[in-house]
């Protein structure tokens, strides 16, 4: 039986503190017969130290070049750069996050390089996959970091307070998109104290947003839900009669919380410069989709933009701000995607099965699936 050699390589892009594995991770990882090699300083920022994972029983290896050596897998948070691709062994495999619009140079170097390449941005969203949704475990991160920026940026409580001096109202926070990230926004401003309310384009939404204790905002639009009970990719005349009707909801808030986001495109545009300008001063809006193009017009990534006397705050890449727990949420779902690939403790990805075919993007030195293969070439 060949060793199946597992390799974790540091994240490269700066501001990225996650780690593929951790070492909760690495036991059930060699329980399930993989050899874990993980760059030296790779956890670091995770706050997981070379001896924990070298206690938890991985080889800690002191470059990338020897980490990758003989490698069958890699496991990543980010997709690799260029050249970062041009460095993995022929024939290996990778999994990361990958989006096959955005990083086409990389797909064209992992294709020359003969790696099969999986990403978990595009996992099938079916029951099965659950324990390997990347996608949602970062997304609770960001919702919850998202929730405590608003607070703390705020200068107002979000709790309503009875003092001595008289009553201090709730903060009004509005949270606009109830996916993952929205519904732990709600569930973590409503456990500080807020008065939340919430808006969704799916009808669907409003039972989750209610079991929260938040208000569902009904706006009259006809409800936009794909396949799995997922928004679908809204129309620009629906986006504009959306912030037509729900500029008055973000007027009378406090807080405004932004995550809409569509893998691989850009954000939709929710919230104007106009509708900032009519908020209260010292309000706050704290826009998650920031990285890819924000949700809210004038959003810039990683920076905050006063509009008169409203901030705006571009999250950027919120889970890697709260590294540990992102990381170890991350690695339960490599775990379980990795377990899907092993039979009779042998590397053997079955490619009938949905969920190995869904994710991959590369093998054998080309794009699997037509409509990848388009967005990759343009064409899409």
């Amino acid at each position: 039986m060949e060793t199946m050699k597992l390799a974790v390589v540091a994240e490269t892009i700066p501001g990225e503190n996650r780690v593929a594995t951790v070492p909760d991770a690495v036991q059930r990882l060699i329980g399930a017969g993989w050899d874990v090699h993980i760059q030296s300083g790779s956890g670091v920022h995770a706050q997981f130290t070379d001896s924990m994972y070298e206690q938890a029983g991985a080889t800690v290896s002191p470059d990338v070049e020897s980490v990758l050596q003989g490698a069958v897998m890699v496991a990543r948070v980010r997709p690799p750069s260029v050249s970062e691709a041009a460095m993995l062994p022929e024939g290996t495999s990778v999994v990361s996050f990958l989006q096959p619009a955005a990083d086409r140079e990389t797909i064209k170097v992992l294709m020359s390089r003969k790696v099969t390449a999986y990403s978990l941005d595009l996992l099938p969203r079916i029951s099965r996959a659950q324990s390997m949704d990347a996608l949602s475990s970062q997304a609770t991160v960001a919702g919850y970091r998202a929730a405590l920026a608003a607070a703390t940026m705020l200068g107002k409580f979000f709790p309503m307070f009875m003092t001595a001096a008289g009553t201090v109202p709730p903060a009004k926070v509005l949270v606009m998109g109830a996916g993952v990230a929205g519904l732990q926004a709600i569930a973590t401003a409503k456990r500080l104290g807020a008065q939340v309310r919430a808006y969704d384009v799916r009808a669907a939404a409003k039972e989750e947003v209610e079991s929260l204790g938040a208000t569902f905002i009904n706006l009259g639009l006809e409800t936009q839900e794909a396949a799995g009970g997922y928004a679908r990719e809204q129309s620009e005349e629906f986006l504009a009669r959306q912030r037509e009707l729900i500029g008055k909801e973000i007027a009378v808030s406090d807080a405004v919380i932004t995550t809409a986001a569509i893998p691989g495109r850009r954000a939709p545009l929710l919230v104007t410069k106009e509708m900032v300008e009519g908020m209260e001063p010292g309000a706050v809006v704290v826009d998650m989709a920031a990285d890819s193009g924000g949700n809210c017009e004038v959003t810039e990534a990683g920076s905050d933009v006063l509009v008169g006397r409203v901030t705006v705050r571009g999250l950027s890449n919120p889970p890697s701000s709260m590294p540990t727990h992102a990381s170890f949420l991350y690695a339960r779902n490599i775990a379980s995607f990795l377990g899907l690939l092993v039979k009779d403790g042998e590397f053997s990805p079955d490619f009938d099965d949905e969920i190995v075919s869904g994710t991959c993007v590369t093998r054998n030195g080309r794009i699997p699936n037509d409509a990848l293969s388009a967005a990759v070439n343009g064409e899409g």
